[in-house]
């Protein structure tokens, strides 16, 4: 089993979905012991969000690429490849502005690739990736869950929607919120994530 961990939380050793990616991690090497893991962290070590210049290099041939054309073709070949390789991918993913970190969705931009992970048909779009299992460690710091909350999630829908149009249909939520109000609900938020990651089939 190939196993690739994302992690995109700017809050380094105080981030809540980086311990549950961990948790989710150790979980799966736990039942696979010959899994291996590629982790990624799209905080630490940023990928450039999409440019002209960086597309403009789809559309001219390779001899005329510059230096940084290059070097982000060959960025963007390495993360969607990594991605296609992976038979579990684990995304720890933070509710940022009720959204998600922008250093997430510039990996997501990357592995969104045409003829790659989803080609156009006459039918409409038909995703190549599938197969796979996605688990998403989702940490927020208020309550989404309700009704008048999930009006506000633009976080786990948008990363079902994003997976699906990518063909990958085995895709959970490990959830985590109110972490920032008052630290009795944060520790009950994570004991309750971890529980969820106990119970989870992989």
């Amino acid at each position: 089993m190939k196993l690739l961990h994302i992690d995109s939380s700017v809050l380094g050793d105080n981030s809540v979905s980086r311990l549950l990616t961990a948790e989710l991690v150790k979980a799966v090497k736990a039942k696979h012991a010959n899994a291996t893991v590629n982790h990624r962290d799209v905080a630490a070590n940023e990928i450039a969000h999409l440019s002209g210049e960086i597309l403009g290099a789809g559309f001219m041939p390779e001899s005329d690429w510059n230096a940084k054309q290059r070097a982000e073709r060959a960025l963007t070949e390495e993360l969607i490849s990594e991605f296609l390789a992976a038979d579990v991918v684990v995304i720890g993913a933070p509710m940022y502005n009720f959204s998600i970190p922008s250093q997430l969705k510039a990996w997501i931009d990357r592995v969104a690739a045409a003829g790659r992970t989803f080609k156009y048909t006459e039918t409409g779009p038909q995703g190549l990736a599938g197969g796979k299992k996605v688990i998403v460690a989702s940490s927020r710091g208020g309550s989404y869950s309700s009704e008048q909350g999930r009006l506000m999630d633009f976080q786990e829908d948008y990363l079902k929607t994003v997976m699906g149009f990518f063909g990958i249909t085995d895709v959970e939520f490990v959830r985590a919120e109110t972490v920032n109000m008052g630290e009795e609900n944060r520790k009950r938020a994570i004991a309750d994530a971890k529980d969820a990651i106990a119970a989870l089939a992989l």
